[in-house]
């Protein structure tokens, strides 16, 4: 019998899965064996898809996807797959419009999440906007996809949208930074009544003196919703004498005040040591952007960027990460209080 249950999200029978390896030992993550499930040049005029979200849709699944186009400039891009392996995309990017109808497009954009809220899907990434900020759209067809405003101001990345509302009002997880390749950077959360005005603006967690997040971090997934709290899956980055390394975190946040951390892992759940990780464009990184989850089995299928080449799968399962996450966790002052000061 289960320990823990996902929670208010429906069961995905048809979720990717993969078991465990007998050979595991007490890690609680595997990777898929067929990885990467995405390689280079996926489609007309794209050298490389990474860093991208998906999410259960119809009788199979949808994605929003970075494609680093040949002319360096990166675009979102939508794909659909039957079993969320084998992927297909559209040939042209997502036209973003505004609220008129009328095309409104960034100058560029990268790394977005999806995340559905009631009979609406949310796309944020990160984008220009007279610096280093934060774009949103809304669909609810992924036929058209309309720009909301900007909810923050220059310097910010990293956000991700919890899959409710909380309190009667949308909360939303970022990363405040500077303009470059960030050298810091802790996880805030803000919320909003309408996804206009952005307050409350408390700080959930930052760097810690595990080597593996020593630098900066940055929310992955979206938060699942479970019965021990929200389930986050994160970015950690530690500096070293060829560069930054990117590793995946996770923890647990408290269900009605998502700014405290009730668990943080000490230890990191992957970190690149695979060769689609370890060699690419950027490499040395594992970047996680979504999540499969099977409310029915408490199954979950991580989906990561690896070394700004390709996107691969891993696989846990809710009693095994949820574990794991408690038994290894440390917390300090700055992830237990409310954030508030």
């Amino acid at each position: 019998m289960a320990k823990y249950t996902i929670l208010n999200s429906p069961a995905v029978p048809n979720m990717p899965w993969q078991d465990r390896p007998a050979d595991l030992g007490d890690i609680p993550v595997w990777r898929y064996t067929e990885n990467p499930i995405i390689g280079r040049n996926p489609v007309k005029n794209v050298a490389r898809i990474f860093n991208s979200a998906v999410v259960p849709y119809e009788d199979g699944f949808i994605g929003v996807f970075r494609a680093e186009r040949k002319d360096g400039i990166p675009f979102i891009y939508l794909g659909r797959s039957k079993d969320g392996i084998h992927w297909s995309f559209e040939e042209d990017r997502i036209n973003f419009v505004d609220e008129n109808g009328k095309t409104f497009m960034p100058l560029y954009a990268y790394d977005p999440r999806l995340v559905r809220i009631d009979d609406k899907y949310y796309i944020i990434w990160c984008q220009d906007a007279y610096g280093a900020s934060i774009g949103m759209a809304v669909t609810t067809d992924f036929k058209t996809f309309t720009r909301l405003e900007n909810p923050f101001l220059p310097f910010n990345r990293n956000a991700v949208m919890f899959p409710r509302k909380i309190h009667g009002n949308y909360m939303l997880l970022s990363r405040p930074s500077d303009s470059g390749h960030t050298p810091f950077g802790d996880i805030y959360v803000s919320e909003s009544p309408d996804l206009v005005y952005w307050g409350k603006h408390r700080h959930v967690m930052g760097k810690a003196p595990e080597w593996w997040e020593s630098v900066k971090i940055g929310a992955g997934a979206a938060p699942i919703e479970t019965s021990e709290g929200w389930l986050l899956f994160y970015h950690g980055v530690t500096g070293t004498c060829n560069g930054f390394v990117y590793s995946i975190g996770g923890a647990i946040l408290d269900i009605d005040e998502p700014s405290r951390v009730k668990y943080r892992c000490k230890t990191f759940l992957l970190t690149p040591e695979n060769w689609y990780e370890e060699r690419g464009f950027v490499p040395n990184v594992c970047f996680p952007c979504a999540t499969i989850h099977d409310s029915a089995t408490g199954r979950i299928a991580v989906y990561y960027g690896a070394a700004d080449s390709y996107v691969a799968l891993a696989f846990t399962t809710l009693d095994e990460i949820v574990d794991y996450i408690k038994e290894n966790s440390v917390t300090r002052e700055d992830d237990t209080e409310l954030g508030r000061r």
